[in-house]
Formats: structure tokens, sequence, C-alpha cells
């Protein structure tokens, strides 16, 4: 499934879930169907869920299994797609949290700075709000917020206003377009590598993205409704991949933990081998 999406940590998601044959399980972030082709090799039925059309198309046509149900959807809907979809408690649920590879590799989806493309960032295509109405759009205090709370952006303030006075001379239409403002904000001048265009976009684009998606929003509302999905013993594993993801995951579960709702059963986080990280 690699050549859309290559899923990380997959030995110790099957370890940790404890995947077993004819259990239920709910793949809450399906992707390119990498985490839960292995929980169908393992004999398990899965329900995989995913907002973006493109993955659910595409595992369709990829994985033909009869223990899979797929489902388009937002994950912070789990409860009502697991009833919609009559898939009843589950033994495990997975949260792979964040874009995937088929996203920032297609151009005309708007994620990657490395890219020419519209300034999109929706996971679902259906959804209303765009970075580009976002960066057009908003005022400056409410850039600097999304900047400063979601990308954790030291220039969040340089940059807002960088948009401000660019935007009143021509809209910010494109990745590039975006990208070239954060460079003059950060006083780069003429061609940059792409080293150095990571450096200074990475955080502008992850804010947008969160922004336009309610990525946290959506985390800290879907993991109460998965705890209530859960057979008895179930349960819940998550990848995030930055420390904003990592915050909302924790206190959820030292929530549940306070109020004898579950027990976190890694004392911290699991991490991928350097292997896996080459």
């Amino acid at each position: 499934m690699s050549n859309f999406h290559t899923s990380v940590l997959s030995k110790e998601v099957l370890d940790f879930l404890g995947v077993l044959p004819g259990a239920k399980y709910i793949d809450a972030t399906l992707g390119g169907g990498g985490h839960t082709g292995k929980f169908l090799e393992k004999g398990a039925l899965v329900l995989g869920i995913d907002a973006d059309e493109d993955a659910i198309d595409y595992v369709q046509n990829k994985l033909k299994n009869q223990n899979l149900v797929l489902s388009k959807g937002n994950f912070r809907d789990i409860d009502k797609i697991v009833n919609s979809k009559k898939f009843g408690k589950a033994k495990g649920i997975l949260f792979d949290l964040g874009v995937s590879s088929h996203q920032i590799d297609t151009p005309e989806r708007g994620f990657s700075f490395l890219k020419e493309g519209p300034l999109d960032m929706r996971m679902d295509k259906k959804s209303a709000v765009t970075a580009e109405a976002l960066v057009n759009l908003l005022q400056k205090g409410e850039l600097n917020d999304i900047f400063n709370k979601f990308g954790e952006e030291g220039r969040s303030w340089i940059i807002s206003n960088s948009i401000i006075r660019t935007r009143r001379i021509k809209a910010i239409q494109t990745t590039q377009d975006l990208s070239r403002v954060v460079q003059d904000a950060y006083g780069y001048k003429g061609d940059v590598s792409d080293f150095t265009k990571n450096l200074i976009n990475k955080k502008v684009f992850q804010a947008l993205r969160i922004a336009v998606n309610s990525e946290l929003e959506n985390i800290t509302e879907a993991l109460p409704k998965a705890l209530g999905l859960l057979e008895s013993r179930g349960r819940i594993v998550v990848i995030s991949f930055h420390s904003l993801e990592d915050r909302v995951v924790k206190k959820a579960f030292k929530d549940f933990e306070k109020r004898n709702m579950g027990k976190i059963i890694t004392q911290k986080p699991i991490e991928p081998t350097q292997e896996e990280i080459e």
C-alpha cells in the first residue's frame, strides 16, 4: 500500500492492540489502509473510517475483503458511524493522527510548501473552509493566534503582518504564494533550498492545516466516544506526530485513568526504532 501512504509503527500497533482473529477493530484514520491491511491479515473484522474520499476509494479498490467495512466521515463522529454501520463494540481502536503521504504528495491538495498548488489543505474536500480563506480573510490578531497556538511559531506576529501587507496588493492563493510571504518575513531573498523552506514554513503550514481541519478539537471530542465503543479490556492506540497532538492525548488518557474509566498501559510514548526512522 506504500504508493498511497506508508504506515508507521505497524508492529507496535499490532502488539499493543493485541489483534486477534475474529475480533472487531476500528481504524479511525484509514489512509492507505496500511494498518487495516495488517489487521485483516490477522483475520480481524475492521471498520475503516476516513474523512478523505481519496482514501476510501483507494482502499476499496486495493483491499477487497469481506471482513472490511468502510465509511467516509470524520472520526469525531465515530459513535454515529459505528451505529450507522451496526458494527458494535470493538476490541481495539486506532487513531493515526495528522496528514497522509498522499495528501502531502498531491499538489492540488495544497498541503505542501515544496509543491505549487492551490492553498487548500482540506482533508475532507467537501468542507467549506480552506487555508486560502483563512489567510485572506482573518484579521492580523486571528492569524497570529493560529500560528502561535497551532504552530508554536516564534515569528507569528511578523508573518501575520507580512500576510496582511501582501494581500492588500494581491490575494494569497497558492502554496508558493504563502511560502514566499513566509520567506520574506524571515528575511530570505531570492531562491532558497528545500531544507530552508522546510525550516521556515513547516510551522505555518502545520498551523493552517490544523485550523482548517479542526484537528485538535476532533481528537479531543473523539477519544471519550471511542472509549465508550470498546469491549471490556479493549484498547485504544494513538499515533501522534507533534507535541500538540501528544498533549491532547495524554490529557485525555490521564483523565480516563483518574476517573477509573481505563488504565494507561505505556509508561511513556512508544517511539519508532532507529531502523524505521531511517
